[in-house]
């Protein structure tokens, strides 16, 4: 919100910053940003959203900011690649491998970087067009199948111990 909070009203305007996932507890002052955010019109704030519905989400983005301090894997990047959506995201754990060398990454706390790189991925129409193609195509390097084939080899692996 900080970053996207910096960025000129107009863009902001424009493109507003969408939010979705369960209020959680002891946010209070997030959600006062949030309902403040909402009231100037450049924030969206939807809530928990269904499994079932963000396919329809992502369709909608025109791009994914993920500025995760640690991620296991990162589903939610290789989604948004999946989908044609450009990937705004850290730096740091898995996420530089799922998102591939044509996503725009930085550092998980610096709003700067994130602000200046939201900038890039919403106002630049040719940098878009290669990140999005580029993005599927690295996508395509991940399926349910070739995790499932990797475990089993593991499985057997240690089986063999």
């Amino acid at each position: 919100m900080d970053a996207y909070e910096s960025m000129p009203t107009e863009l902001r305007l424009a493109f507003p910053l969408v939010i979705s996932g369960f209020k959680g507890w002891r946010n209070e002052q997030i959600l006062l940003r949030i309902e403040k955010a909402q009231r100037e019109g450049w924030l969206i704030y939807l809530g928990y959203i269904p499994n079932s519905d963000i396919p329809l989400l992502y369709s909608a983005a025109k791009v994914f900011c993920f500025p995760s301090n640690y991620e296991g894997f990162g589903l939610p990047v290789l989604e948004a690649l999946q989908s044609g959506v450009p990937v705004v995201c850290s730096n740091n754990s898995s996420l530089p491998e799922v998102a591939g060398e044509h996503s725009l990454f930085h550092d998980a706390g610096d709003v700067e970087g994130i602000r200046s790189q939201l900038e890039i991925a919403l106002c630049s129409d040719d940098l878009r067009k290669h990140v999005i193609e580029q993005g599927i195509t690295h996508a395509k390097r991940f399926s349910w199948e070739k995790c499932a084939q990797k475990t089993m080899k593991v499985y057997k692996e240690l089986n063999q111990l």
